[in-house]
């Protein structure tokens, strides 16, 4: 079989054939090689242009007021979960502290004593039954403020603890506005001291046109969960280099977009080594759909013009058709 022409090569030697033909002497026949087409599985892989973004975000907020005495941690570096990031003057929560335990040591002997001098002489008839009754009525209420004085205390203790903030995850760290000696708390302008990402998973939004996911999407129940929409998702990096680890499909946002008109997905990486950090341009591609059978044709026989595509078609009576 002769090789395979492009259309537009089979187009110009037809035209080139019949520009020669003279009466005198016959063109010699065109021999055009053919292909057949064939029906096989391509699947619809689409790209995507994001950013990464971290999996989710701790607000670091201190929960007592006071003044901040000392910061542990370098700005935008990693932290892991435990690690002090800061401390807050622990003097006046101290004070506060060991008032709570005076005042639960006084309740507690106060309401032991009056009621152990009253039941010896309450044994001997040196004070009335109605006079016992009443010791044994203070005690009970003493044994409240007992309890009072006791969760009185646990909170001091408790806000004696707040005054070392630590890192609930590991991540990174961002960096503080405030600064030793400032006055740090609720209420203040300090409210919210700084933030951790976590970067263990990094993900990135897939925004997909709404026609698009429809005819990809098919006859899916909901359009919410789109689990197992999305396959083979690999990301590649500014550089071109290839990000060894594969994607998965974690949620799909709530809304459409208004003003692009596309459902945006949600896909996370895992970043076990840390190459990856929050706000790095990311390409995305990924299998959308079911993989669905197509015809397919040689590239070389495809002519390609303004945006279309087209072939010749050899048709049963050896003519050929435009398509």
């Amino acid at each position: 079989m002769d090789r395979l022409f492009p259309a537009a090569c089979l187009f110009a030697a037809l035209l080139t054939g019949c520009a020669q033909h003279t009466p005198k002497q016959a063109a010699p026949p065109l021999r055009v090689g053919v292909a057949e087409a064939a029906v096989d599985s391509v699947p619809n892989r689409m790209s995507f242009i994001g950013y990464l973004a971290s999996n989710f975000d701790a607000v670091i907020q201190p929960r007592v007021n006071g003044y901040l005495s000392s910061k542990q941690y370098g700005n935008g570096m990693p932290v892991r979960r435990g690690q002090l990031l800061f401390t807050i003057d622990p003097d006046q929560l101290s004070t506060s502290m060991l008032a709570a335990e005076a005042e639960l040591e006084s309740a507690r002997a106060e309401a032991r004593n009056n009621y152990d001098r009253a039941v010896p002489l309450a044994r001997i008839d040196a004070i009335s039954q109605s006079q016992l009754d009443q010791y044994t009525a203070q005690w009970k209420a003493a044994e409240a403020s007992v309890r009072s004085a006791e969760q009185s205390l646990r909170n001091a203790r408790m806000n004696v603890g707040y005054t070392e903030l630590r890192s609930p995850i590991d991540g990174i760290i961002e960096h503080t506005a405030a600064h030793v000696g400032d006055y740090v708390g609720p209420g203040t302008q300090f409210s919210v001291l700084t933030s951790i990402s976590n970067i263990d998973t990094l993900t990135v939004d897939v925004a997909i046109p709404m026609a698009e996911y429809l005819r990809a999407a098919g006859g899916r129940s909901s359009i919410y969960d789109n689990e197992g929409l999305l396959s083979d998702i690999r990301l590649t990096l500014a550089d071109g280099t290839r990000y060894p680890y594969g994607g998965l499909y974690d949620y799909t946002r709530k809304d459409v977009s208004s003003s692009t008109g596309t459902l945006v997905l949600v896909v996370m990486f895992p970043n076990p080594d840390r190459s990856l950090k929050p706000g790095q341009f990311a390409r995305v591609s990924a299998n959308v759909g079911p993989v669905q059978p197509r015809v397919i044709v040689p590239q070389q026989s495809v002519s390609q013009a303004q945006g279309v595509n087209s072939v010749w078609v050899v048709r049963p009576d050896s003519t050929a058709a435009y398509r």
